[in-house]
């Protein structure tokens, strides 16, 4: 049987049932259209937020919520408030770092006086010789948790016999004409590549506990130490290689200034021992030829994660 002839045996009630059925499929294709043209849209088109979208009709505007209700005309406006123009931080010129011979702190922090035996007259009695005058010298120290100023007196010595006049020597510094402590120093180097704790935030912790001193001469103690650290470095790394089995791999690190804004990556190229010794090699590449050059001359079994 044709369709032309199973729609002649259609009663009225079942035509009119079909031709509903019909308009629903297509309202329903015409829905399941404009979601693909969405989806298409969204993988394939432009994804600017500059672009305008036709408001929906379905949705509730907010434009009569968000505007800003209208004072009375009897009511005076309310009061302003002149808001003072940001002002710039002046940039780090260093000239304050010229002097860093100078220490200076305040009466919360606290002194540990040590006095200091003058070995010219270890041997003698006490009534051969006369204290006549004192030298003092300064050092900036670190204890677990707190700051300390360490007082060294030095009595000068006259002796009465000899007339002769003898100071011992103040402690050998770190730096020349410095003032940090070793210990200072080592947690300066602690807390900045161990705990990851900026000097910016160092200096700041200092001057919260009365220390005032130049934020720069904090990054100058930290590359002068880096300075004495290297001979140690390349002696870890001759140990290390002289392992049978060396595991490496490279690490992105941000270091050093591009440009305004943008700072330069670097790897840090970690190579761990069979001594459970590692070292940390720096590299403004990822090439192979790091690996090359790092490794040198080492014959053995290398691991990677490829």
């Amino acid at each position: 049987m044709t369709l032309e002839e199973q729609a002649a045996t259609l009663r009225p009630p079942e035509i009119l049932a079909l031709l509903v059925q019909q308009r629903e499929l297509q309202e329903q294709n015409a829905a399941l259209q404009r979601q693909v043209e969405w989806f298409q849209r969204q993988l394939f088109g432009r994804k600017s937020e500059k672009r305008l979208r036709e408001p929906d009709p379905a949705q509730l505007t907010l434009a009569g919520m968000l505007t800003t209700p209208v004072a009375p005309a009897d009511q005076p406006p309310p009061p302003t408030e002149t808001v003072k123009a940001y002002q710039r931080r002046l940039r780090f010129t260093g000239a304050e770092v010229a002097d860093e011979s100078a220490l200076r702190f305040d009466d919360s922090v606290p002194v540990q006086e040590i006095l200091l035996s003058n070995p010219e007259v270890k041997d003698l009695p006490p009534e051969a010789y006369a204290v006549i005058s004192e030298k003092v010298t300064y050092r900036l120290a670190q204890r677990p948790g707190a700051y300390v100023i360490l007082k060294y007196r030095r009595p000068v010595i006259k002796r009465k016999d000899t007339e002769v006049l003898s100071c011992p020597p103040a402690p050998p510094a770190v730096f020349e004409k410095s003032f940090p402590d070793v210990s200072l120093v080592a947690g300066l180097l602690i807390e900045k590549f161990v705990y990851h704790l900026p000097l910016y935030r160092q200096h700041q912790r200092l001057q919260q506990v009365g220390i005032r001193l130049s934020r720069g001469a904090l990054t100058q103690w930290v590359q002068r130490a880096a300075d004495f650290l290297e001979p140690i470095y390349y002696a870890l790394l001759s140990s290390i290689l002289q392992s049978w089995l060396l595991v490496m791999d490279e690490t992105p690190l941000k270091a050093g200034r591009r440009e305004k804004g943008k700072l330069h990556r670097g790897y840090l190229w970690p190579i761990y021992g069979d001594q459970d010794e590692v070292a940390f090699p720096f590299s403004a590449s990822r090439a192979q030829t790091v690996v090359r050059e790092a490794l040198g001359t080492f014959c053995g079994v290398l691991l990677t994660d490829g």
